[in-house]
């Protein structure tokens, strides 16, 4: 596969810039807001926002038991913030009734790292991608509990919430706390590209 077909949930949130970061790396990207454009992806990015927002939107659109089938089917899925709420299996401080798409054996804790004022940014080491990344957390989430199978790709190095896991995979699905859009650095879309590559 040359150029891999990845959708980017374009419901809520930062949908322009993975666009933008994934036809850098050379996928070609479609927004998805429908059931059919889920049919023939070879990827899928669920982007940061707000979780409710995106999964309520998702039901209105028809689009959650979908999105379901096609983690189960094995479609890679990158989550990222609000997107790594929606893979979780399991959510602690989540609104009362909040779905997710599910999939990854993991807790998270919506909302992890506090409020927007305490967004903030830090360099961190992370298994697949050379040198340090700089990541970005915004309102973030982090990963309370991995189940057995999950991969700890990243945790944060130092400070107040030292050892919070905060990017994982689990077979083809992967999620980050952060925004790896934001910036400019490509390398965590292509070591998700690497991912589709592989399955």
């Amino acid at each position: 596969m040359s150029r891999p077909r990845i959708g980017v949930l374009a419901l809520q949130g930062d949908v322009r810039e993975h666009c933008a970061t994934l036809t850098r790396c050379g996928a070609d990207v479609v927004g998805v807001r429908r059931e059919h454009e889920l049919v023939a992806l070879d990827g899928l990015v669920l982007p940061g926002g707000e979780s409710t927002a995106i999964v309520n939107l998702a039901r209105i659109f028809g689009l959650l038991e979908p999105l379901r089938t096609a983690v189960v089917s094995g479609l890679p899925v990158l989550g990222t913030c609000a997107g790594m709420v929606l893979l979780a299996d399991r959510l602690v401080d989540a609104m009362e009734g909040q779905q997710t798409v599910g999939g990854l054996d993991v807790t998270v804790r919506r909302n992890g790292f506090g409020r927007q004022v305490d967004s903030f940014e830090q360099d961190l080491e992370m298994a697949g991608v050379e040198g340090p990344v700089h990541a970005v957390f915004i309102r973030a989430p982090w990963v309370e509990e991995a189940g057995a199978d999950v991969e700890v790709l990243a945790r944060v190095p130092d400070g107040a919430a030292s050892g919070r896991i905060v990017a994982v995979r689990q077979g083809a699905l992967m999620a980050t706390s952060f925004h790896p859009e934001v910036g400019g650095d490509p390398r965590v879309h292509r070591s998700f590209l690497d991912l589709v590559h592989g399955t």
